[in-house]
């Protein structure tokens, strides 16, 4: 007899996927495209691994009919992807570039004649080339770049497209484009120079909100932060406290952190740790844009795949605990720690006060098709239905979780990893492009059609 499906959320509950642009879309000289910092930056000497591009990727510019049926297949409601800024306007302001407009708006069509509801993203790192040569968001007028990039998006698609996700983790193309290097523009400044382009970073996230509430009658909007979080290491007043402590406080050694960029999204503006570290770094003036900023949203929305693991010392500030010997860990290295996926939640539903959706979450993992044809990934889906049980646990909690979308659909080009990490629910042979569904890819739709079958 099969066992009865316990449903994990409420019927309304939004089961997603995610992309972005840059990472399957290639294409990179096709039909007018502009170029983006990260074509620039894929040409430095030693700047991604084995000097892999994102020219090509996945090459769903010219595969986008296929991949389609492969996410009406999926049965997923909800479809996150990225809007490249060079292929619409090549020179990041002015004119436009019909054929890459032409290009998502027979995107959008196709979702939603599969009845899946698009949720773009505005910014998922790639800026163009021309502007990043203007200073790219170190300048102060890079806010304005960015609503005028978003009012031409909106008005083409917002006849068709309620949901948007303004920026996806604004720290990586700060932090680890302007300071660390790692990410495009590939620059090593110090926080004189990268404090200000964060500033400039929320802002352009509030002119956006600004311009999609304007143009987009009812529209749901979002951003796509990191959430930087901790679980505790016992069960305990003290280290659960210490653990929320962990998730909203500021090192003065990085901005990837949870703080700096929601707190001031959210209404709460810069937070006293971080002004102390970084303030007198804030253009002048600062103060008078947190208002803009602070722009209503609807949902707090984060990308979350592990967390620290603290406890309290004897004056309850967190401690960091080592993983364990032999403690598992994903191909990328990352410790994989499921109950991020309930304190996180809980800790920013307490902080923001919004429903929460998880904007990613996934495994890499060594997949390989076998001789069978088959790409077995037994891994990612105990990996994936872990962190949705306790996803679900936090909601039975009483924390109100909108949404889940799984990183990612493709295996793709992984940023300055290139394509050695593979996420996707879907293999792909970057030699041929052909995809392979992986045996995660039946799960998840199984376990979201189970989910749909309890609703009804």
């Amino acid at each position: 007899m099969t066992e009865k499906h316990v449903p994990l959320f409420a019927p309304d509950f939004v089961w997603g996927v995610a992309t972005a642009s840059y990472q399957i879309e290639g294409g990179h000289n096709a039909d007018g495209r502009g170029v983006g910092n990260w074509d620039t930056f894929c040409r430095r000497p030693g700047a991604i691994w084995e000097g892999h591009t994102g020219d090509h990727a996945c090459d769903h510019y010219h595969r986008l009919e296929e991949d389609l049926d492969l996410i009406a297949e999926l049965g997923t409601s909800a479809y996150r992807f990225g809007i490249s800024w060079p292929r619409v306007l090549p020179q990041g302001v002015g004119t436009a570039n019909e054929a890459g407009l032409s290009f998502y708006e027979r995107l959008v069509d196709g979702l939603l004649a599969r009845n899946v509801t698009p949720y773009p993203t505005l910014f998922h790192w790639d800026t163009p080339q021309s502007l990043e040569d203007r200073g790219g968001f170190r300048s102060p007028e890079s806010p304005y770049w960015f609503s005028e990039f978003t009012t031409l998006v909106s008005r083409l698609l917002g006849d068709r497209v309620n949901h948007w996700f303004t920026l996806n983790e604004p720290h990586a193309p700060i932090d680890g484009g302007l300071r660390e290097g790692r990410h495009a523009p590939g620059l090593t400044l110090p926080f004189s120079e990268v404090i200000p382009a964060s500033h400039y970073m929320n802002k352009a996230h509030g002119l956006a909100t600004q311009v999609l509430r304007a143009e987009v009658p009812n529209s749901w909007v979002t951003m796509a932060p990191v959430l930087v979080g901790a679980i505790p290491e016992k069960n305990t007043h003290s280290d659960i406290e210490a653990a929320r402590r962990f998730t909203f406080r500021m090192s003065g050694e990085t901005l990837r952190t949870t703080t700096w960029w929601m707190d001031p999204v959210f209404g709460l503006g810069y937070p006293e740790d971080g002004l102390r570290h970084f303030g007198q770094h804030l253009p002048v003036g600062f103060e008078s844009d947190l208002e803009l900023i602070a722009q209503p949203l609807d949902a707090v929305g984060f990308n979350l795949y592990d967390a620290a693991t603290v406890r309290a010392d004897e004056n309850g500030e967190p401690v960091l605990v080592p993983p364990a010997q032999g403690a598992p860990r994903t191909a990328f290295n990352w410790p994989i720690t499921p109950e991020a996926h309930y304190f996180g939640p809980k800790f920013a539903h307490e902080r923001y006060g919004l429903p929460v959706f998880i904007t990613e979450n996934g495994l890499s993992n060594r997949d390989f098709v076998h001789r069978d044809g088959t790409v077995p990934d037994d891994a990612r889906i105990d990996f994936m239905k872990t962190h949705l049980l306790e996803l679900s646990r936090a909601r039975n909690h009483g924390i109100p979780i909108g949404g889940y979308f799984h990183w990612s659909l493709l295996d793709n080009f992984e940023w300055n990893h290139g394509y050695r990490e593979r996420f996707g629910l879907v293999h792909v042979d970057y030699q041929t492009f052909k995809r392979t569904k992986k045996n995660s890819f039946y799960a998840y739709r199984d376990l979201i059609a189970a989910e749909h079958r309890q609703a009804t």
